[in-house]
């Protein structure tokens, strides 16, 4: 029978385990409750989110259950696993607002209807704790020195601002989690970043002395792109998996872009496709390797938006590049009062007004170095002024380079 740890590693997706062949058997054997958490300090989950979430997608369709942890608990401390300095701490009205928000991004990917996957909260067990109990039950499996070796904290000790002592506690909560879910659910299994390494070795571990039954962890890589940036970063910033803050279209445009060298990859990453199919799109070359772009821009933005609105961008891009045909209306649109055109705009001021620059200095580099095109056409005087003459069936058409595309509506 085939385990669903051999669908994660030929994906990509196995950075470390506690024991290969035992988690490899125990994958084979559904269903094995398992679980990943996810930090509710934003009200959307972004691209870098992506990895444990179709990870988690791959192990529900191989029939095992995922929980889903939102730490409402330990969100109130703060992880300090990769991070140079404490997070600002949210209010518990916040944090309980952002995991609403989360589990309806969540519920796209996994079915979490409390039978075949569940969602809870770690505030429920963490809030009402003891303090002096905790510690004395909780605490007394911890020793400082070994703590201190992890990565996440050497990395905060050796700068100025150091350690609190309240994030010093998250590893002891994260432990704790893998316990109290042990206990609760008999789950027996966490997955998370490579960042996550010593967390998840700390809760097996606790496990294991309170329980006296065995755990295990396994970890994902922590993905770059080929360009060496953050997964789901971009010059404008995270690319979030929430419609209101990454429209589908710029979701599907993220993905178009992707570096000829990621294809493979991502393909493997982000979608649901089989492997002989990712192995075949990501064996071509030139145009053929754009359209395998658009197939992977397709089916992770139906995953994380629908069909619809992923058919929706599609044509969109389509109709950008073929400039015009198609439909437009899924592309990122701003609306600008018809008077305002008809006095006539700075064109510096209009490709900010659209998102494409974030000053008029790089307005006016962009415009220098041949980068900005309006209605298709390079845009060569910086003090252009844009007037209605510009409208073509009521809209211009701005551009930045050769794939960013807004649209300008008069109203």
């Amino acid at each position: 029978m085939t385990s669903a740890f051999d669908i994660l590693q030929e994906r990509g997706f196995v950075q470390q385990c506690t024991d290969t062949e035992v988690v490899r058997k125990l994958l084979a054997q559904p269903p094995v409750v398992f679980y990943c958490g996810f930090d509710p300090t934003a009200d959307s989950l972004h691209c870098g989110s992506l990895m444990p979430i179709m990870a988690m997608m791959h192990l529900q369709r191989a029939g095992h259950t995922p929980v889903a942890i939102i730490g409402g608990g330990t969100a109130l401390v703060g992880d300090p696993s990769g991070k140079t300095e404490m997070r600002k701490l949210l209010s518990p009205l916040d944090i309980a607002k952002n995991g609403q928000s989360i589990l309806a991004q969540l519920q796209r990917y996994l079915t979490l209807d409390g039978t075949c996957g569940l969602f809870v909260n770690n505030a429920d067990w963490l809030l009402p704790l003891h303090y002096i109990d905790f510690l004395r039950d909780i605490g007394r499996h911890f020793r400082v020195n070994e703590m201190m070796r992890t990565e996440a904290y050497k990395q905060r000790m050796d700068r100025e601002e150091g350690l609190s002592f309240i994030e010093f506690n998250y590893q002891l909560l994260q432990a704790y989690d893998f316990l109290k879910l042990f206990q609760m659910h008999k789950c027996v299994l966490q997955i998370g970043g490579d960042d996550q390494w010593s967390n998840i070795l700390a809760g097996a571990d606790l496990v294991r002395k309170i329980a006296g039954k065995t755990a295990w962890g396994l970890t994902f890589p922590l993905l770059t792109t080929a360009r060496g940036a953050k997964m789901g970063k971009t010059a404008q910033g995270a690319v979030w998996l929430a419609a209101e803050r990454t429209s589908p279209y710029d979701f599907y445009q993220y993905w178009i872009n992707t570096d000829d060298r990621d294809v493979e990859r991502f393909l493997a990453y982000f979608t649901v496709l089989p492997m002989d199919e990712v192995r075949r799109l990501a064996q071509v070359e030139g145009a053929a390797l754009q359209e395998s772009k658009a197939v992977l821009a397709f089916e992770a933005t139906k995953l994380c938006h629908g069909a619809a609105e992923a058919e929706k961008a599609r044509q969109a891009a389509r109709a950008a590049f073929a400039k015009g045909g198609d439909d437009l209306s899924a592309m990122p649109t701003t609306m600008l009062p018809r008077t305002t055109l008809a006095a006539g705009i700075p064109i510096l001021e209009l490709l900010l007004q659209a998102g494409l620059v974030a000053s008029k200095k790089e307005a006016r580099r962009l415009i220098e170095q041949g980068g900005a095109y309006l209605n298709g056409q390079p845009i060569t005087q910086v003090d252009l002024i844009v007037r209605e003459d510009a409208l073509e069936n009521d809209a211009i058409l701005l551009r930045h380079g050769k794939k960013k595309f807004h649209r300008i509506v008069v109203q």
